[in-house]
């Protein structure tokens, strides 16, 4: 009990160590306690012995195990799947193998030898191998110290029963099942083998718990911080301990709408509508509408979004809030082009109707009848035979209703100058007031008189004078 006093502070002191000097790794250290099993037949060796893994299960008959905490390890991983452990345990040696009987094998019993090992071990876990986070197999070597109190198979003849101790070597195939990442149960076959003539082969098993430990978690999200991006924040293990406020598969930091779930397509951000406008830029974010058009309809297709279009069904300009240009006129120009809104024109006549001129044969035509106008002597009023000439003026100058014509008076050069100037101007505007008297626009008519100032002939002969004394009608350009 001294040996087992002395064991037992050796590994709390080992514990003490190690839960001090590991809080930066992801739980590097982990203690194991249970209860152990001592098994010295199937060993390869001379009866009692036996031959090696003989009944290597037969517990009952073969197996020494002390039904309480009697093993205690502390182990620490060191990088690529290698573990290096420490630890000891305590028995008691009652069953020494079997011998032959005259009706069979007889068990060989011997009187409750005491147990004590301490042991180092180097293992290499299988688990990675097999891609399993929960059973976590291993292999070890290593070495260690046993002590078995003397008795008849173990006499080195100093017989006082005495603890006799040997170095071994120690191989040894283990299970691990986790049940969380810090909490599992283990299982453990190793093999001692011995070299002294002290020592004793055999086969020394082990089950219990073990905990895992010495890993820092400061924002208590199961990431340890050595692997956490996002140490002071509580966070997911996908996104290597960082948050995901919304819950929506993207990490905050990659995520630019982190408070309202969205679409990996959309950096995190939503699409209610599903027209591939996001929502925060979306100004119809509950209706379906067009990328150009910030995601608004428009359902006259015509670029301008329902909510700003005046005529949503009928396609027109932005310039007129999405409604058609008028074409009052009915002229194929819009009215916003035609100059003649309510008068149908020419798309080269920018609306208007195209102004037919008289021709230079239909002028002629005019002068001819206004050569034959004749007025009383020295005074503007006609004569009788004048109006047929007056009226078939009028009728010409209808012909033409956009063409505006000037009215010329001249006399001969009887008279006073300033006398001729009056009665040409007299004349001319009698002629331009019958034809407004017979429907022609004023606005269309200009009458002025020179006098005697143009002659067209001679004035010294009396046919010179005749051909002086006239009214002449020209087109007003």
């Amino acid at each position: 009990m001294k040996n087992l006093s002395r064991l037992l502070f050796a590994l709390v002191l080992i514990v003490s160590f190690s839960n001090v000097n590991a809080q930066n790794q992801d739980n590097p250290w982990a203690i194991e306690f249970g209860m152990n099993a001592v098994d010295v037949h199937p060993v390869g060796e001379d009866a009692p012995q036996g031959e090696i893994f003989d009944e290597f299960f037969n517990a009952k008959d073969h197996w020494n195990i002390l039904p309480s905490l009697s093993t205690i390890n502390v182990a620490k991983y060191i990088g690529h799947n290698f573990t290096v452990s420490v630890g000891g345990s305590i028995n008691k040696i009652e069953k020494w193998g079997q011998r032959p009987g005259p009706t069979g094998d007889i068990n060989v019993a011997v009187a409750d030898l005491d147990y004590y090992a301490l042991d180092g071990r180097i293992s290499y876990s299988l688990a990675s191998l097999i891609k399993s986070k929960k059973f976590d197999p291993s292999i070890g070597i290593g070495g260690g110290y046993t002590w078995i109190e003397e008795g008849p198979f173990n006499d080195n003849g100093a017989g006082n029963r005495s603890n006799l101790g040997a170095g071994t070597i120690n191989g040894s195939l283990g299970l691990t099942y986790w049940f969380t990442d810090n909490v599992g149960l283990y299982a453990r076959s190793t093999y001692k083998h011995a070299f002294s003539d002290d020592g004793v082969k055999h086969f020394q098993h082990a089950a219990g718990f073990s905990i895992r430990f010495g890993g820092k978690d400061t924002d208590g999200d199961g990431v340890f911080d050595k692997n956490d991006a996002c140490v002071d924040v509580f966070g997911l293990e996908a996104f290597n301990g960082c948050p995901d406020t919304d819950g929506d598969g993207i990490e905050d930091s990659k995520d630019s709408c982190p408070n309202v779930a969205g679409l990996p397509e959309y950096n995190g951000c939503p699409d209610t509508d599903g027209d591939g406008v996001v929502d925060a830029s979306d100004k119809c974010p509950t209706v379906k509408g067009l990328k150009a058009l910030a995601g608004c309809p428009d359902a006259d297709n015509d670029g301008v979004a329902d909510g700003d279009d005046k005529c949503v069904n009928e396609a027109g300009p932005a310039a007129n809030n999405g409604c058609p240009w008028p074409d009052t006129d009915g002229d194929g120009v819009l009215d916003k082009d035609d100059k003649c809104v309510n008068e149908a024109g020419t798309v080269a006549n920018n609306g208007c109707p195209e102004v037919v001129e008289p021709t230079a044969e239909v002028i002629k035509t005019l002068n001819s009848y206004a050569e034959t106008i004749k007025f009383a002597t020295g005074k503007s009023s006609f004569k009788d035979e004048t109006y047929p000439v007056l009226q078939a003026i009028t009728g010409i100058l209808k012909d033409y209703p956009k063409s505006n014509f000037t009215i010329e008076g001249h006399t001969d050069s009887v008279g006073s100058k300033t006398t001729n100037q009056r009665l040409s101007d007299s004349r001319a505007n009698a002629v331009m007031g019958y034809l407004v008297q017979n429907g022609i626009d004023s606005n269309r008519l200009t009458a002025i008189g020179f006098g005697e100032d143009y002659p067209k002939a001679s004035n010294k002969t009396k046919a010179g004078r005749k051909e002086n004394r006239r009214v002449e009608v020209k087109l007003k350009k």
